[in-house]
């Protein structure tokens, strides 16, 4: 069916099952490379080694999220003009974001490669965990230049109605980094770097494979000679600000608790740590899924001025993204201890302890963050970003640094608490600039 016709008359709730389903399953096993990383490390190298890559992760995932505000950023005006029927529009925005994540992978990488010594001393990083995290991050840099458009080109595969491609190329590139990954650690020997190694290695195949039929021009999105414009790039860097500020304010605010945690209970309390970001992939990319596969219907229908479809859609994504939440917080709850001997199998006595409380508090936090997740996506994907901006920048970096002074009386008990503290208060922000919205839309569809 044509991409249009597919995201404009399909009804709803089969509209969810076609398109949010496997592009959950699709997100879940994209995130499923940093979950592998985790069980692999923990369970072949040493427990400096584990610490290494959750000092690391947050600086490759930043280096991620400056593709992700451009794929995200062109995502939303891409949908929005083909709803509009706007064709060319749409590919000239596309080649030109296309572009752009080559340029910032170079320039990020450069400085990755260049400044990781330095930022890893400056939190207080030492020994061999220190020099592991750097040996992590430079495989990760050298390659950022093709790595960073994997995710993007899931974007745009997803505007072009090809959801079960996008799924199953993640699926496979997830299968390949597992496979690669302990032929790297466990057969050769290799230290934390050849885990990064694999990963770059299956990013890089999946990277191209995906964007070859655009370079054949078979899809519904097609590359043409790009025509920038200061309006085109602020357009592109409005709609992505959100989906950036929640990437990167997460993951300075996984640096300021990286910094508490080496003072409070060193390697220990940073695997800990580890240990509840792990286990948060394992759901918060299906909920992300949902709304993010769902984001081109709600852009095409807002474009075509289709107000009543675009709260139908959104209403599946919020209930969808509830019950995945609801399950999470069972599992955590319920079989913390599995959990945490997933990733740290020689877990015993007070580490085993404090990692099974933190999770079990940690856990209650995800009963209250889908709903500020969704609403943040259903912004984004009508073009509102200052309400999506506002969302993403409280639950991120205002909140979590605000608590994390708040909370540091408690040592790291309040580490434990800052992420629920945060979504309480979010989440009723959150439902405030819903309601204020969907009275805007009322209003305009009178």
């Amino acid at each position: 069916m044509e991409s249009k016709e597919f995201f404009l008359n399909t009804k709803p709730l089969k509209l969810f099952f076609i398109a949010a389903i496997p592009g959950a399953i699709s997100m879940l096993a994209a995130s499923l490379y940093s979950i592998f990383d985790g069980i692999m490390v923990g369970n072949l190298l040493n427990d400096a080694s584990f610490a290494a890559v959750n000092l690391a992760m947050p600086f490759v995932i930043i280096n991620f999220a400056i593709s992700d505000l451009i794929a995200v950023g062109s995502a939303v005006p891409i949908s929005i003009n083909l709803g509009k029927k706007k064709d060319k529009e749409a590919d000239n925005i596309f080649t030109c974001a296309c572009i752009l994540i080559v340029i910032t992978g170079v320039l990020m990488g450069a400085f990755l490669y260049i400044c990781s010594p330095m930022m890893l001393k400056l939190m207080g990083a030492e020994g061999e965990s220190a020099k592991y995290a750097v040996d992590y991050i430079r495989v990760y840099a050298l390659c950022s230049p093709v790595i960073t458009s994997v995710f993007a080109m899931d974007n745009y595969l997803r505007i072009s109605g090809k959801i079960k491609m996008s799924m199953w190329l993640n699926i496979i590139m997830s299968f390949s980094i597992a496979v690669l990954e302990f032929v790297f650690l466990f057969v050769c020997k290799m230290s934390v770097w050849g885990a990064a190694l694999a990963n770059c290695i299956c990013m890089i195949s999946a990277a191209v494979i995906a964007f070859y039929p655009f370079l054949r021009k078979k899809f519904q999105l097609k590359l043409c000679r790009p025509k920038f414009s200061f309006s085109m790039i602020k357009t592109i860097v409005s709609c992505g600000m959100p989906t950036f500020l929640s990437n990167v304010s997460g993951r300075i605010v996984s640096v300021a608790i990286n910094v508490i945690l080496l003072d409070l209970g060193g390697d220990p309390a940073v695997s800990t740590y580890g240990i509840l970001m792990y286990a948060g992939d394992m759901v918060q990319p299906v909920v992300y899924g949902i709304c993010d596969s769902l984001q081109p219907a709600i852009g095409y229908n807002w474009g075509a001025e289709r107000y009543d479809r675009v709260k139908r859609i959104s209403k599946c994504c919020f209930v969808a993204s509830a019950v995945a939440s609801a399950i999470s917080f069972i599992l955590m709850t319920v079989m913390p201890e599995v959990i945490v001997k997933l990733f740290a199998p020689n877990a015993e006595g007070a580490f085993l302890n404090e990692a099974i409380v933190a999770l079990r508090i940690f856990a209650i936090s995800k009963l209250l963050q889908w709903f500020c997740f969704a609403t943040q996506s259903y912004m984004t994907a009508v073009g509102n970003s200052v309400y999506a901006g506002v969302i993403s920048i409280s639950c991120t970096l205002i909140f979590p640094i605000v608590f994390l002074v708040v909370l540091y009386p408690l040592g790291l008990t309040g580490i434990w608490l800052n992420a629920t503290t945060t979504m309480a208060i979010v989440t009723v922000l959150s439902a405030v600039l819903l309601a204020i919205f969907n009275r805007h839309i009322k209003k305009i569809s009178d």
